[in-house]
């Protein structure tokens, strides 16, 4: 290397002599031409020039093939089960979105050896249809398909979901393990706990697009990433800055009321999140720490401001809505326009770690009820 550095520095001094090679190079750099023994070619070079500067930087990566890996290991998953897990749908409104996610969702199960079944209901009905799935032992998974009445009640339905069928994590016990950094249901860490389908989705994607340093120990790592994201609703954006926080990011959780951070604490010493309130901040304060930014804004007319954006940053749009105007692929490197594909996995995935804790909880209980018998076996033997 400094054999080949020297050569460099020779070359460059004033009166030094050039191989003939390099002369003609330069000359043809003049020129714009390329003198051969036979023709002269012209050679457009300023036109080479702009067919380089104007080529794309940004890879823009689709859901569908970020879904096919994960569908791989839940396929490997229904291996070990007896009968195909059932996954009951609820739908009791006229939200397109939810009619889309259920058509998805059935078209997904069906396509991968789960069964599945949609009930529409009236509002009124919504309730009693979800205590009577609770006590179907046929059914091993309830999806219900929000918005329903859009206020407190909504909140109340999801907590009267049985939490052993609960694929969207949304009962009290998942979402409290959450945000608290529990991550199994037992001690002996052998059922893991649900996390909601949507910030989990998120999580996916950015495992897949390596984001996540797998280097790092489980659990921190997302240590050293700045992440932006633009939705503070209690279903997907606040449990997602907590999941990011938790696995070590920082995190800048942006809404109409303001900015807050999550984060661990300097060197992620803090066993779980805490949240700041960043007083006075709007985007053009914490974009350009940020090399990750997801959006979830619900409206059509909300346009990101990709102009605030750091050079190179990964860009996911959650939001069922375009949050990313075309400009967004000058300046990322990376840009996820959709994720809806791999939710509906990620539900699938909930599903088959429900039926999995359940057979886990089960051996347990066999466990417990023989250990009994095999200590009044071995009394009997003592004393015999």
């Amino acid at each position: 290397m400094e054999e080949q550095w020297a050569v460099y520095t020779r070359a460059k001094r004033p009166g030094a002599a050039l191989p003939d090679r390099v002369r003609l190079n330069r000359k043809r750099q003049r020129t714009g031409t390329y003198s051969t023994s036979s023709e002269t070619k012209n050679i457009d070079t300023n036109h080479s020039l702009s067919m380089t500067t104007t080529q794309p930087s940004c890879k823009v990566v689709l859901a569908g093939s970020i879904a096919k890996g994960l569908l791989a290991e839940v396929s490997d998953g229904l291996k070990s089960i007896e009968q195909p897990p059932h996954l009951l749908g609820i739908l009791a409104n006229t939200d397109p979105p939810a009619r889309l996610y259920a058509e998805w969702t059935e078209k997904t199960c069906k396509e991968n050896g789960f069964q599945y079944t949609l009930r529409e209901v009236g509002k009124d009905q919504v309730e009693e249809t979800i205590i009577n799935a609770n006590a179907d032992q046929a059914i091993d998974g309830i999806i219900v398909y929000y918005p329903i009445f859009s206020n407190r009640q909504d909140q109340y339905l999801q907590q009267i979901v049985d939490v052993s069928k609960d694929v969207e994590g949304l009962s009290h016990r998942y979402i409290f393990n959450m945000y608290q950094n529990i991550r199994f249901l037992d001690e002996a860490q052998t059922q893991k706990s649900i996390l909601p389908c949507t910030p989990l989705a998120v999580i996916k994607i950015l495992e897949y697009l390596r984001i996540y340093n797998t280097i790092l120990p489980y659990g921190n790592r997302l240590f050293g990433h700045t992440i932006c994201v633009v939705n503070r609703s209690e279903v997907v954006g606040r449990p997602l800055a907590a999941l990011l926080a938790n696995d070590g990011a920082c995190v800048y959780s942006v809404d109409v009321t303001g900015i807050q951070k999550f984060t661990r604490g300097e060197g992620i010493m803090k066993r779980k999140h805490e949240v700041e309130d960043m007083d006075g901040w709007g985007l053009e304060n914490c974009l350009p720490f940020c090399d990750v930014v997801i959006t979830g804004v619900p409206g059509e007319k909300f346009k990101f401001p990709c102009r605030l954006l750091r050079e190179g940053a990964v860009c996911v749009n959650i939001s069922s809505e375009k949050n990313f105007g075309p400009e967004v692929k000058e300046k990322a490197s990376i840009y996820v326009p959709a994720i809806g594909k791999v939710t509906i996995v990620v539900l699938l995935r909930n599903l088959l770690r429900i039926v999995q804790n359940r057979r886990a909880g089960n051996s347990k209980s066999a466990e417990a009820v023989e250990k009994p018998e095999k200590l009044e076996a071995a009394n009997l033997r003592n004393m015999a």
